[in-house]
């Protein structure tokens, strides 16, 4: 959550990013919440209904009709202008942050963590797939998770298949890149080539401490 953190927010701190919302310009609508949850790819919605279903009467509650309307835009039609500060508001809200981390963990942790495993990877090989799964969502489209997933298993075989972990994490991490370069939003690859490949080409499969890395022209370190 640290390593995605750098790269989503330029901060390590994680935790702080719950309240965090504002249009990104990537045509997403807002980009909101730890993982940067969307208003147009139905994971903000997932969130907010979510919490609506913990929490009936929360602040965000009188949104869902708007934000089943814009799901798929960029439109903030029927979110503005208070939309942004009652996400904020709700963001104090322990049961609204266990709502994110829910989604966050259903959608993308989960799936992306237990493919990675049955595909033979470890720590360095599930965070690829995880920070993958979380800019690209899943589905199986060219430049979906599914998808990079599948152009990097037709250049290299995974380790479970009795391929090189290195090799196959090269492959992956090319045909990631391929993809980021397809959208403008997304066509700065530092995410991946000044920490995952760093980490991959001094072998660092556990990700053990300490980390290093830049992301965006920034430096890091988890010691």
């Amino acid at each position: 959550m640290q390593i995605v953190s750098s790269a989503e927010n330029s901060s390590l701190n994680w935790k702080a990013q719950y309240a965090y919302i504002q249009d990104i310009n990537d045509g997403r609508g807002y980009t909101g919440g730890i993982i940067g949850f969307c208003s147009g790819t139905s994971d903000m919605l997932e969130v907010v209904q979510d919490y609506t279903q913990r929490s009936p009467n929360n602040v965000l509650a009188k949104y869902l009709p708007a934000l089943k309307k814009v799901n798929g835009s960029d439109s903030h039609a029927g979110l503005d202008p208070n939309y942004t500060g009652d996400w904020k508001t709700a963001a104090a809200d322990v049961i609204f942050q266990q709502s994110q981390d829910s989604v966050r963990d259903d959608t993308y942790f989960n799936p992306a963590v237990s493919q990675a495993r049955t595909d033979g990877l470890r720590a360095l090989g599930q965070f690829a797939y995880y920070d993958a799964i979380v800019m690209h969502g899943p589905g199986n489209n060219g430049v979906s998770f599914g998808g990079i997933r599948k152009a990097a298993m037709a250049k290299a075989k995974t380790p479970a298949q009795g391929g090189d972990e290195t090799t196959y994490l090269n492959a992956f991490l090319d045909a990631r890149v391929a993809a980021m370069k397809t959208e403008e939003a997304h066509s700065d690859t530092t995410r991946v080539d000044t920490a995952q490949r760093v980490w991959l080409k001094a072998g660092n499969f556990d990700l053990n401490t300490p980390l290093n890395w830049k992301v965006y022209g920034d430096s890091f370190s988890i010691k």
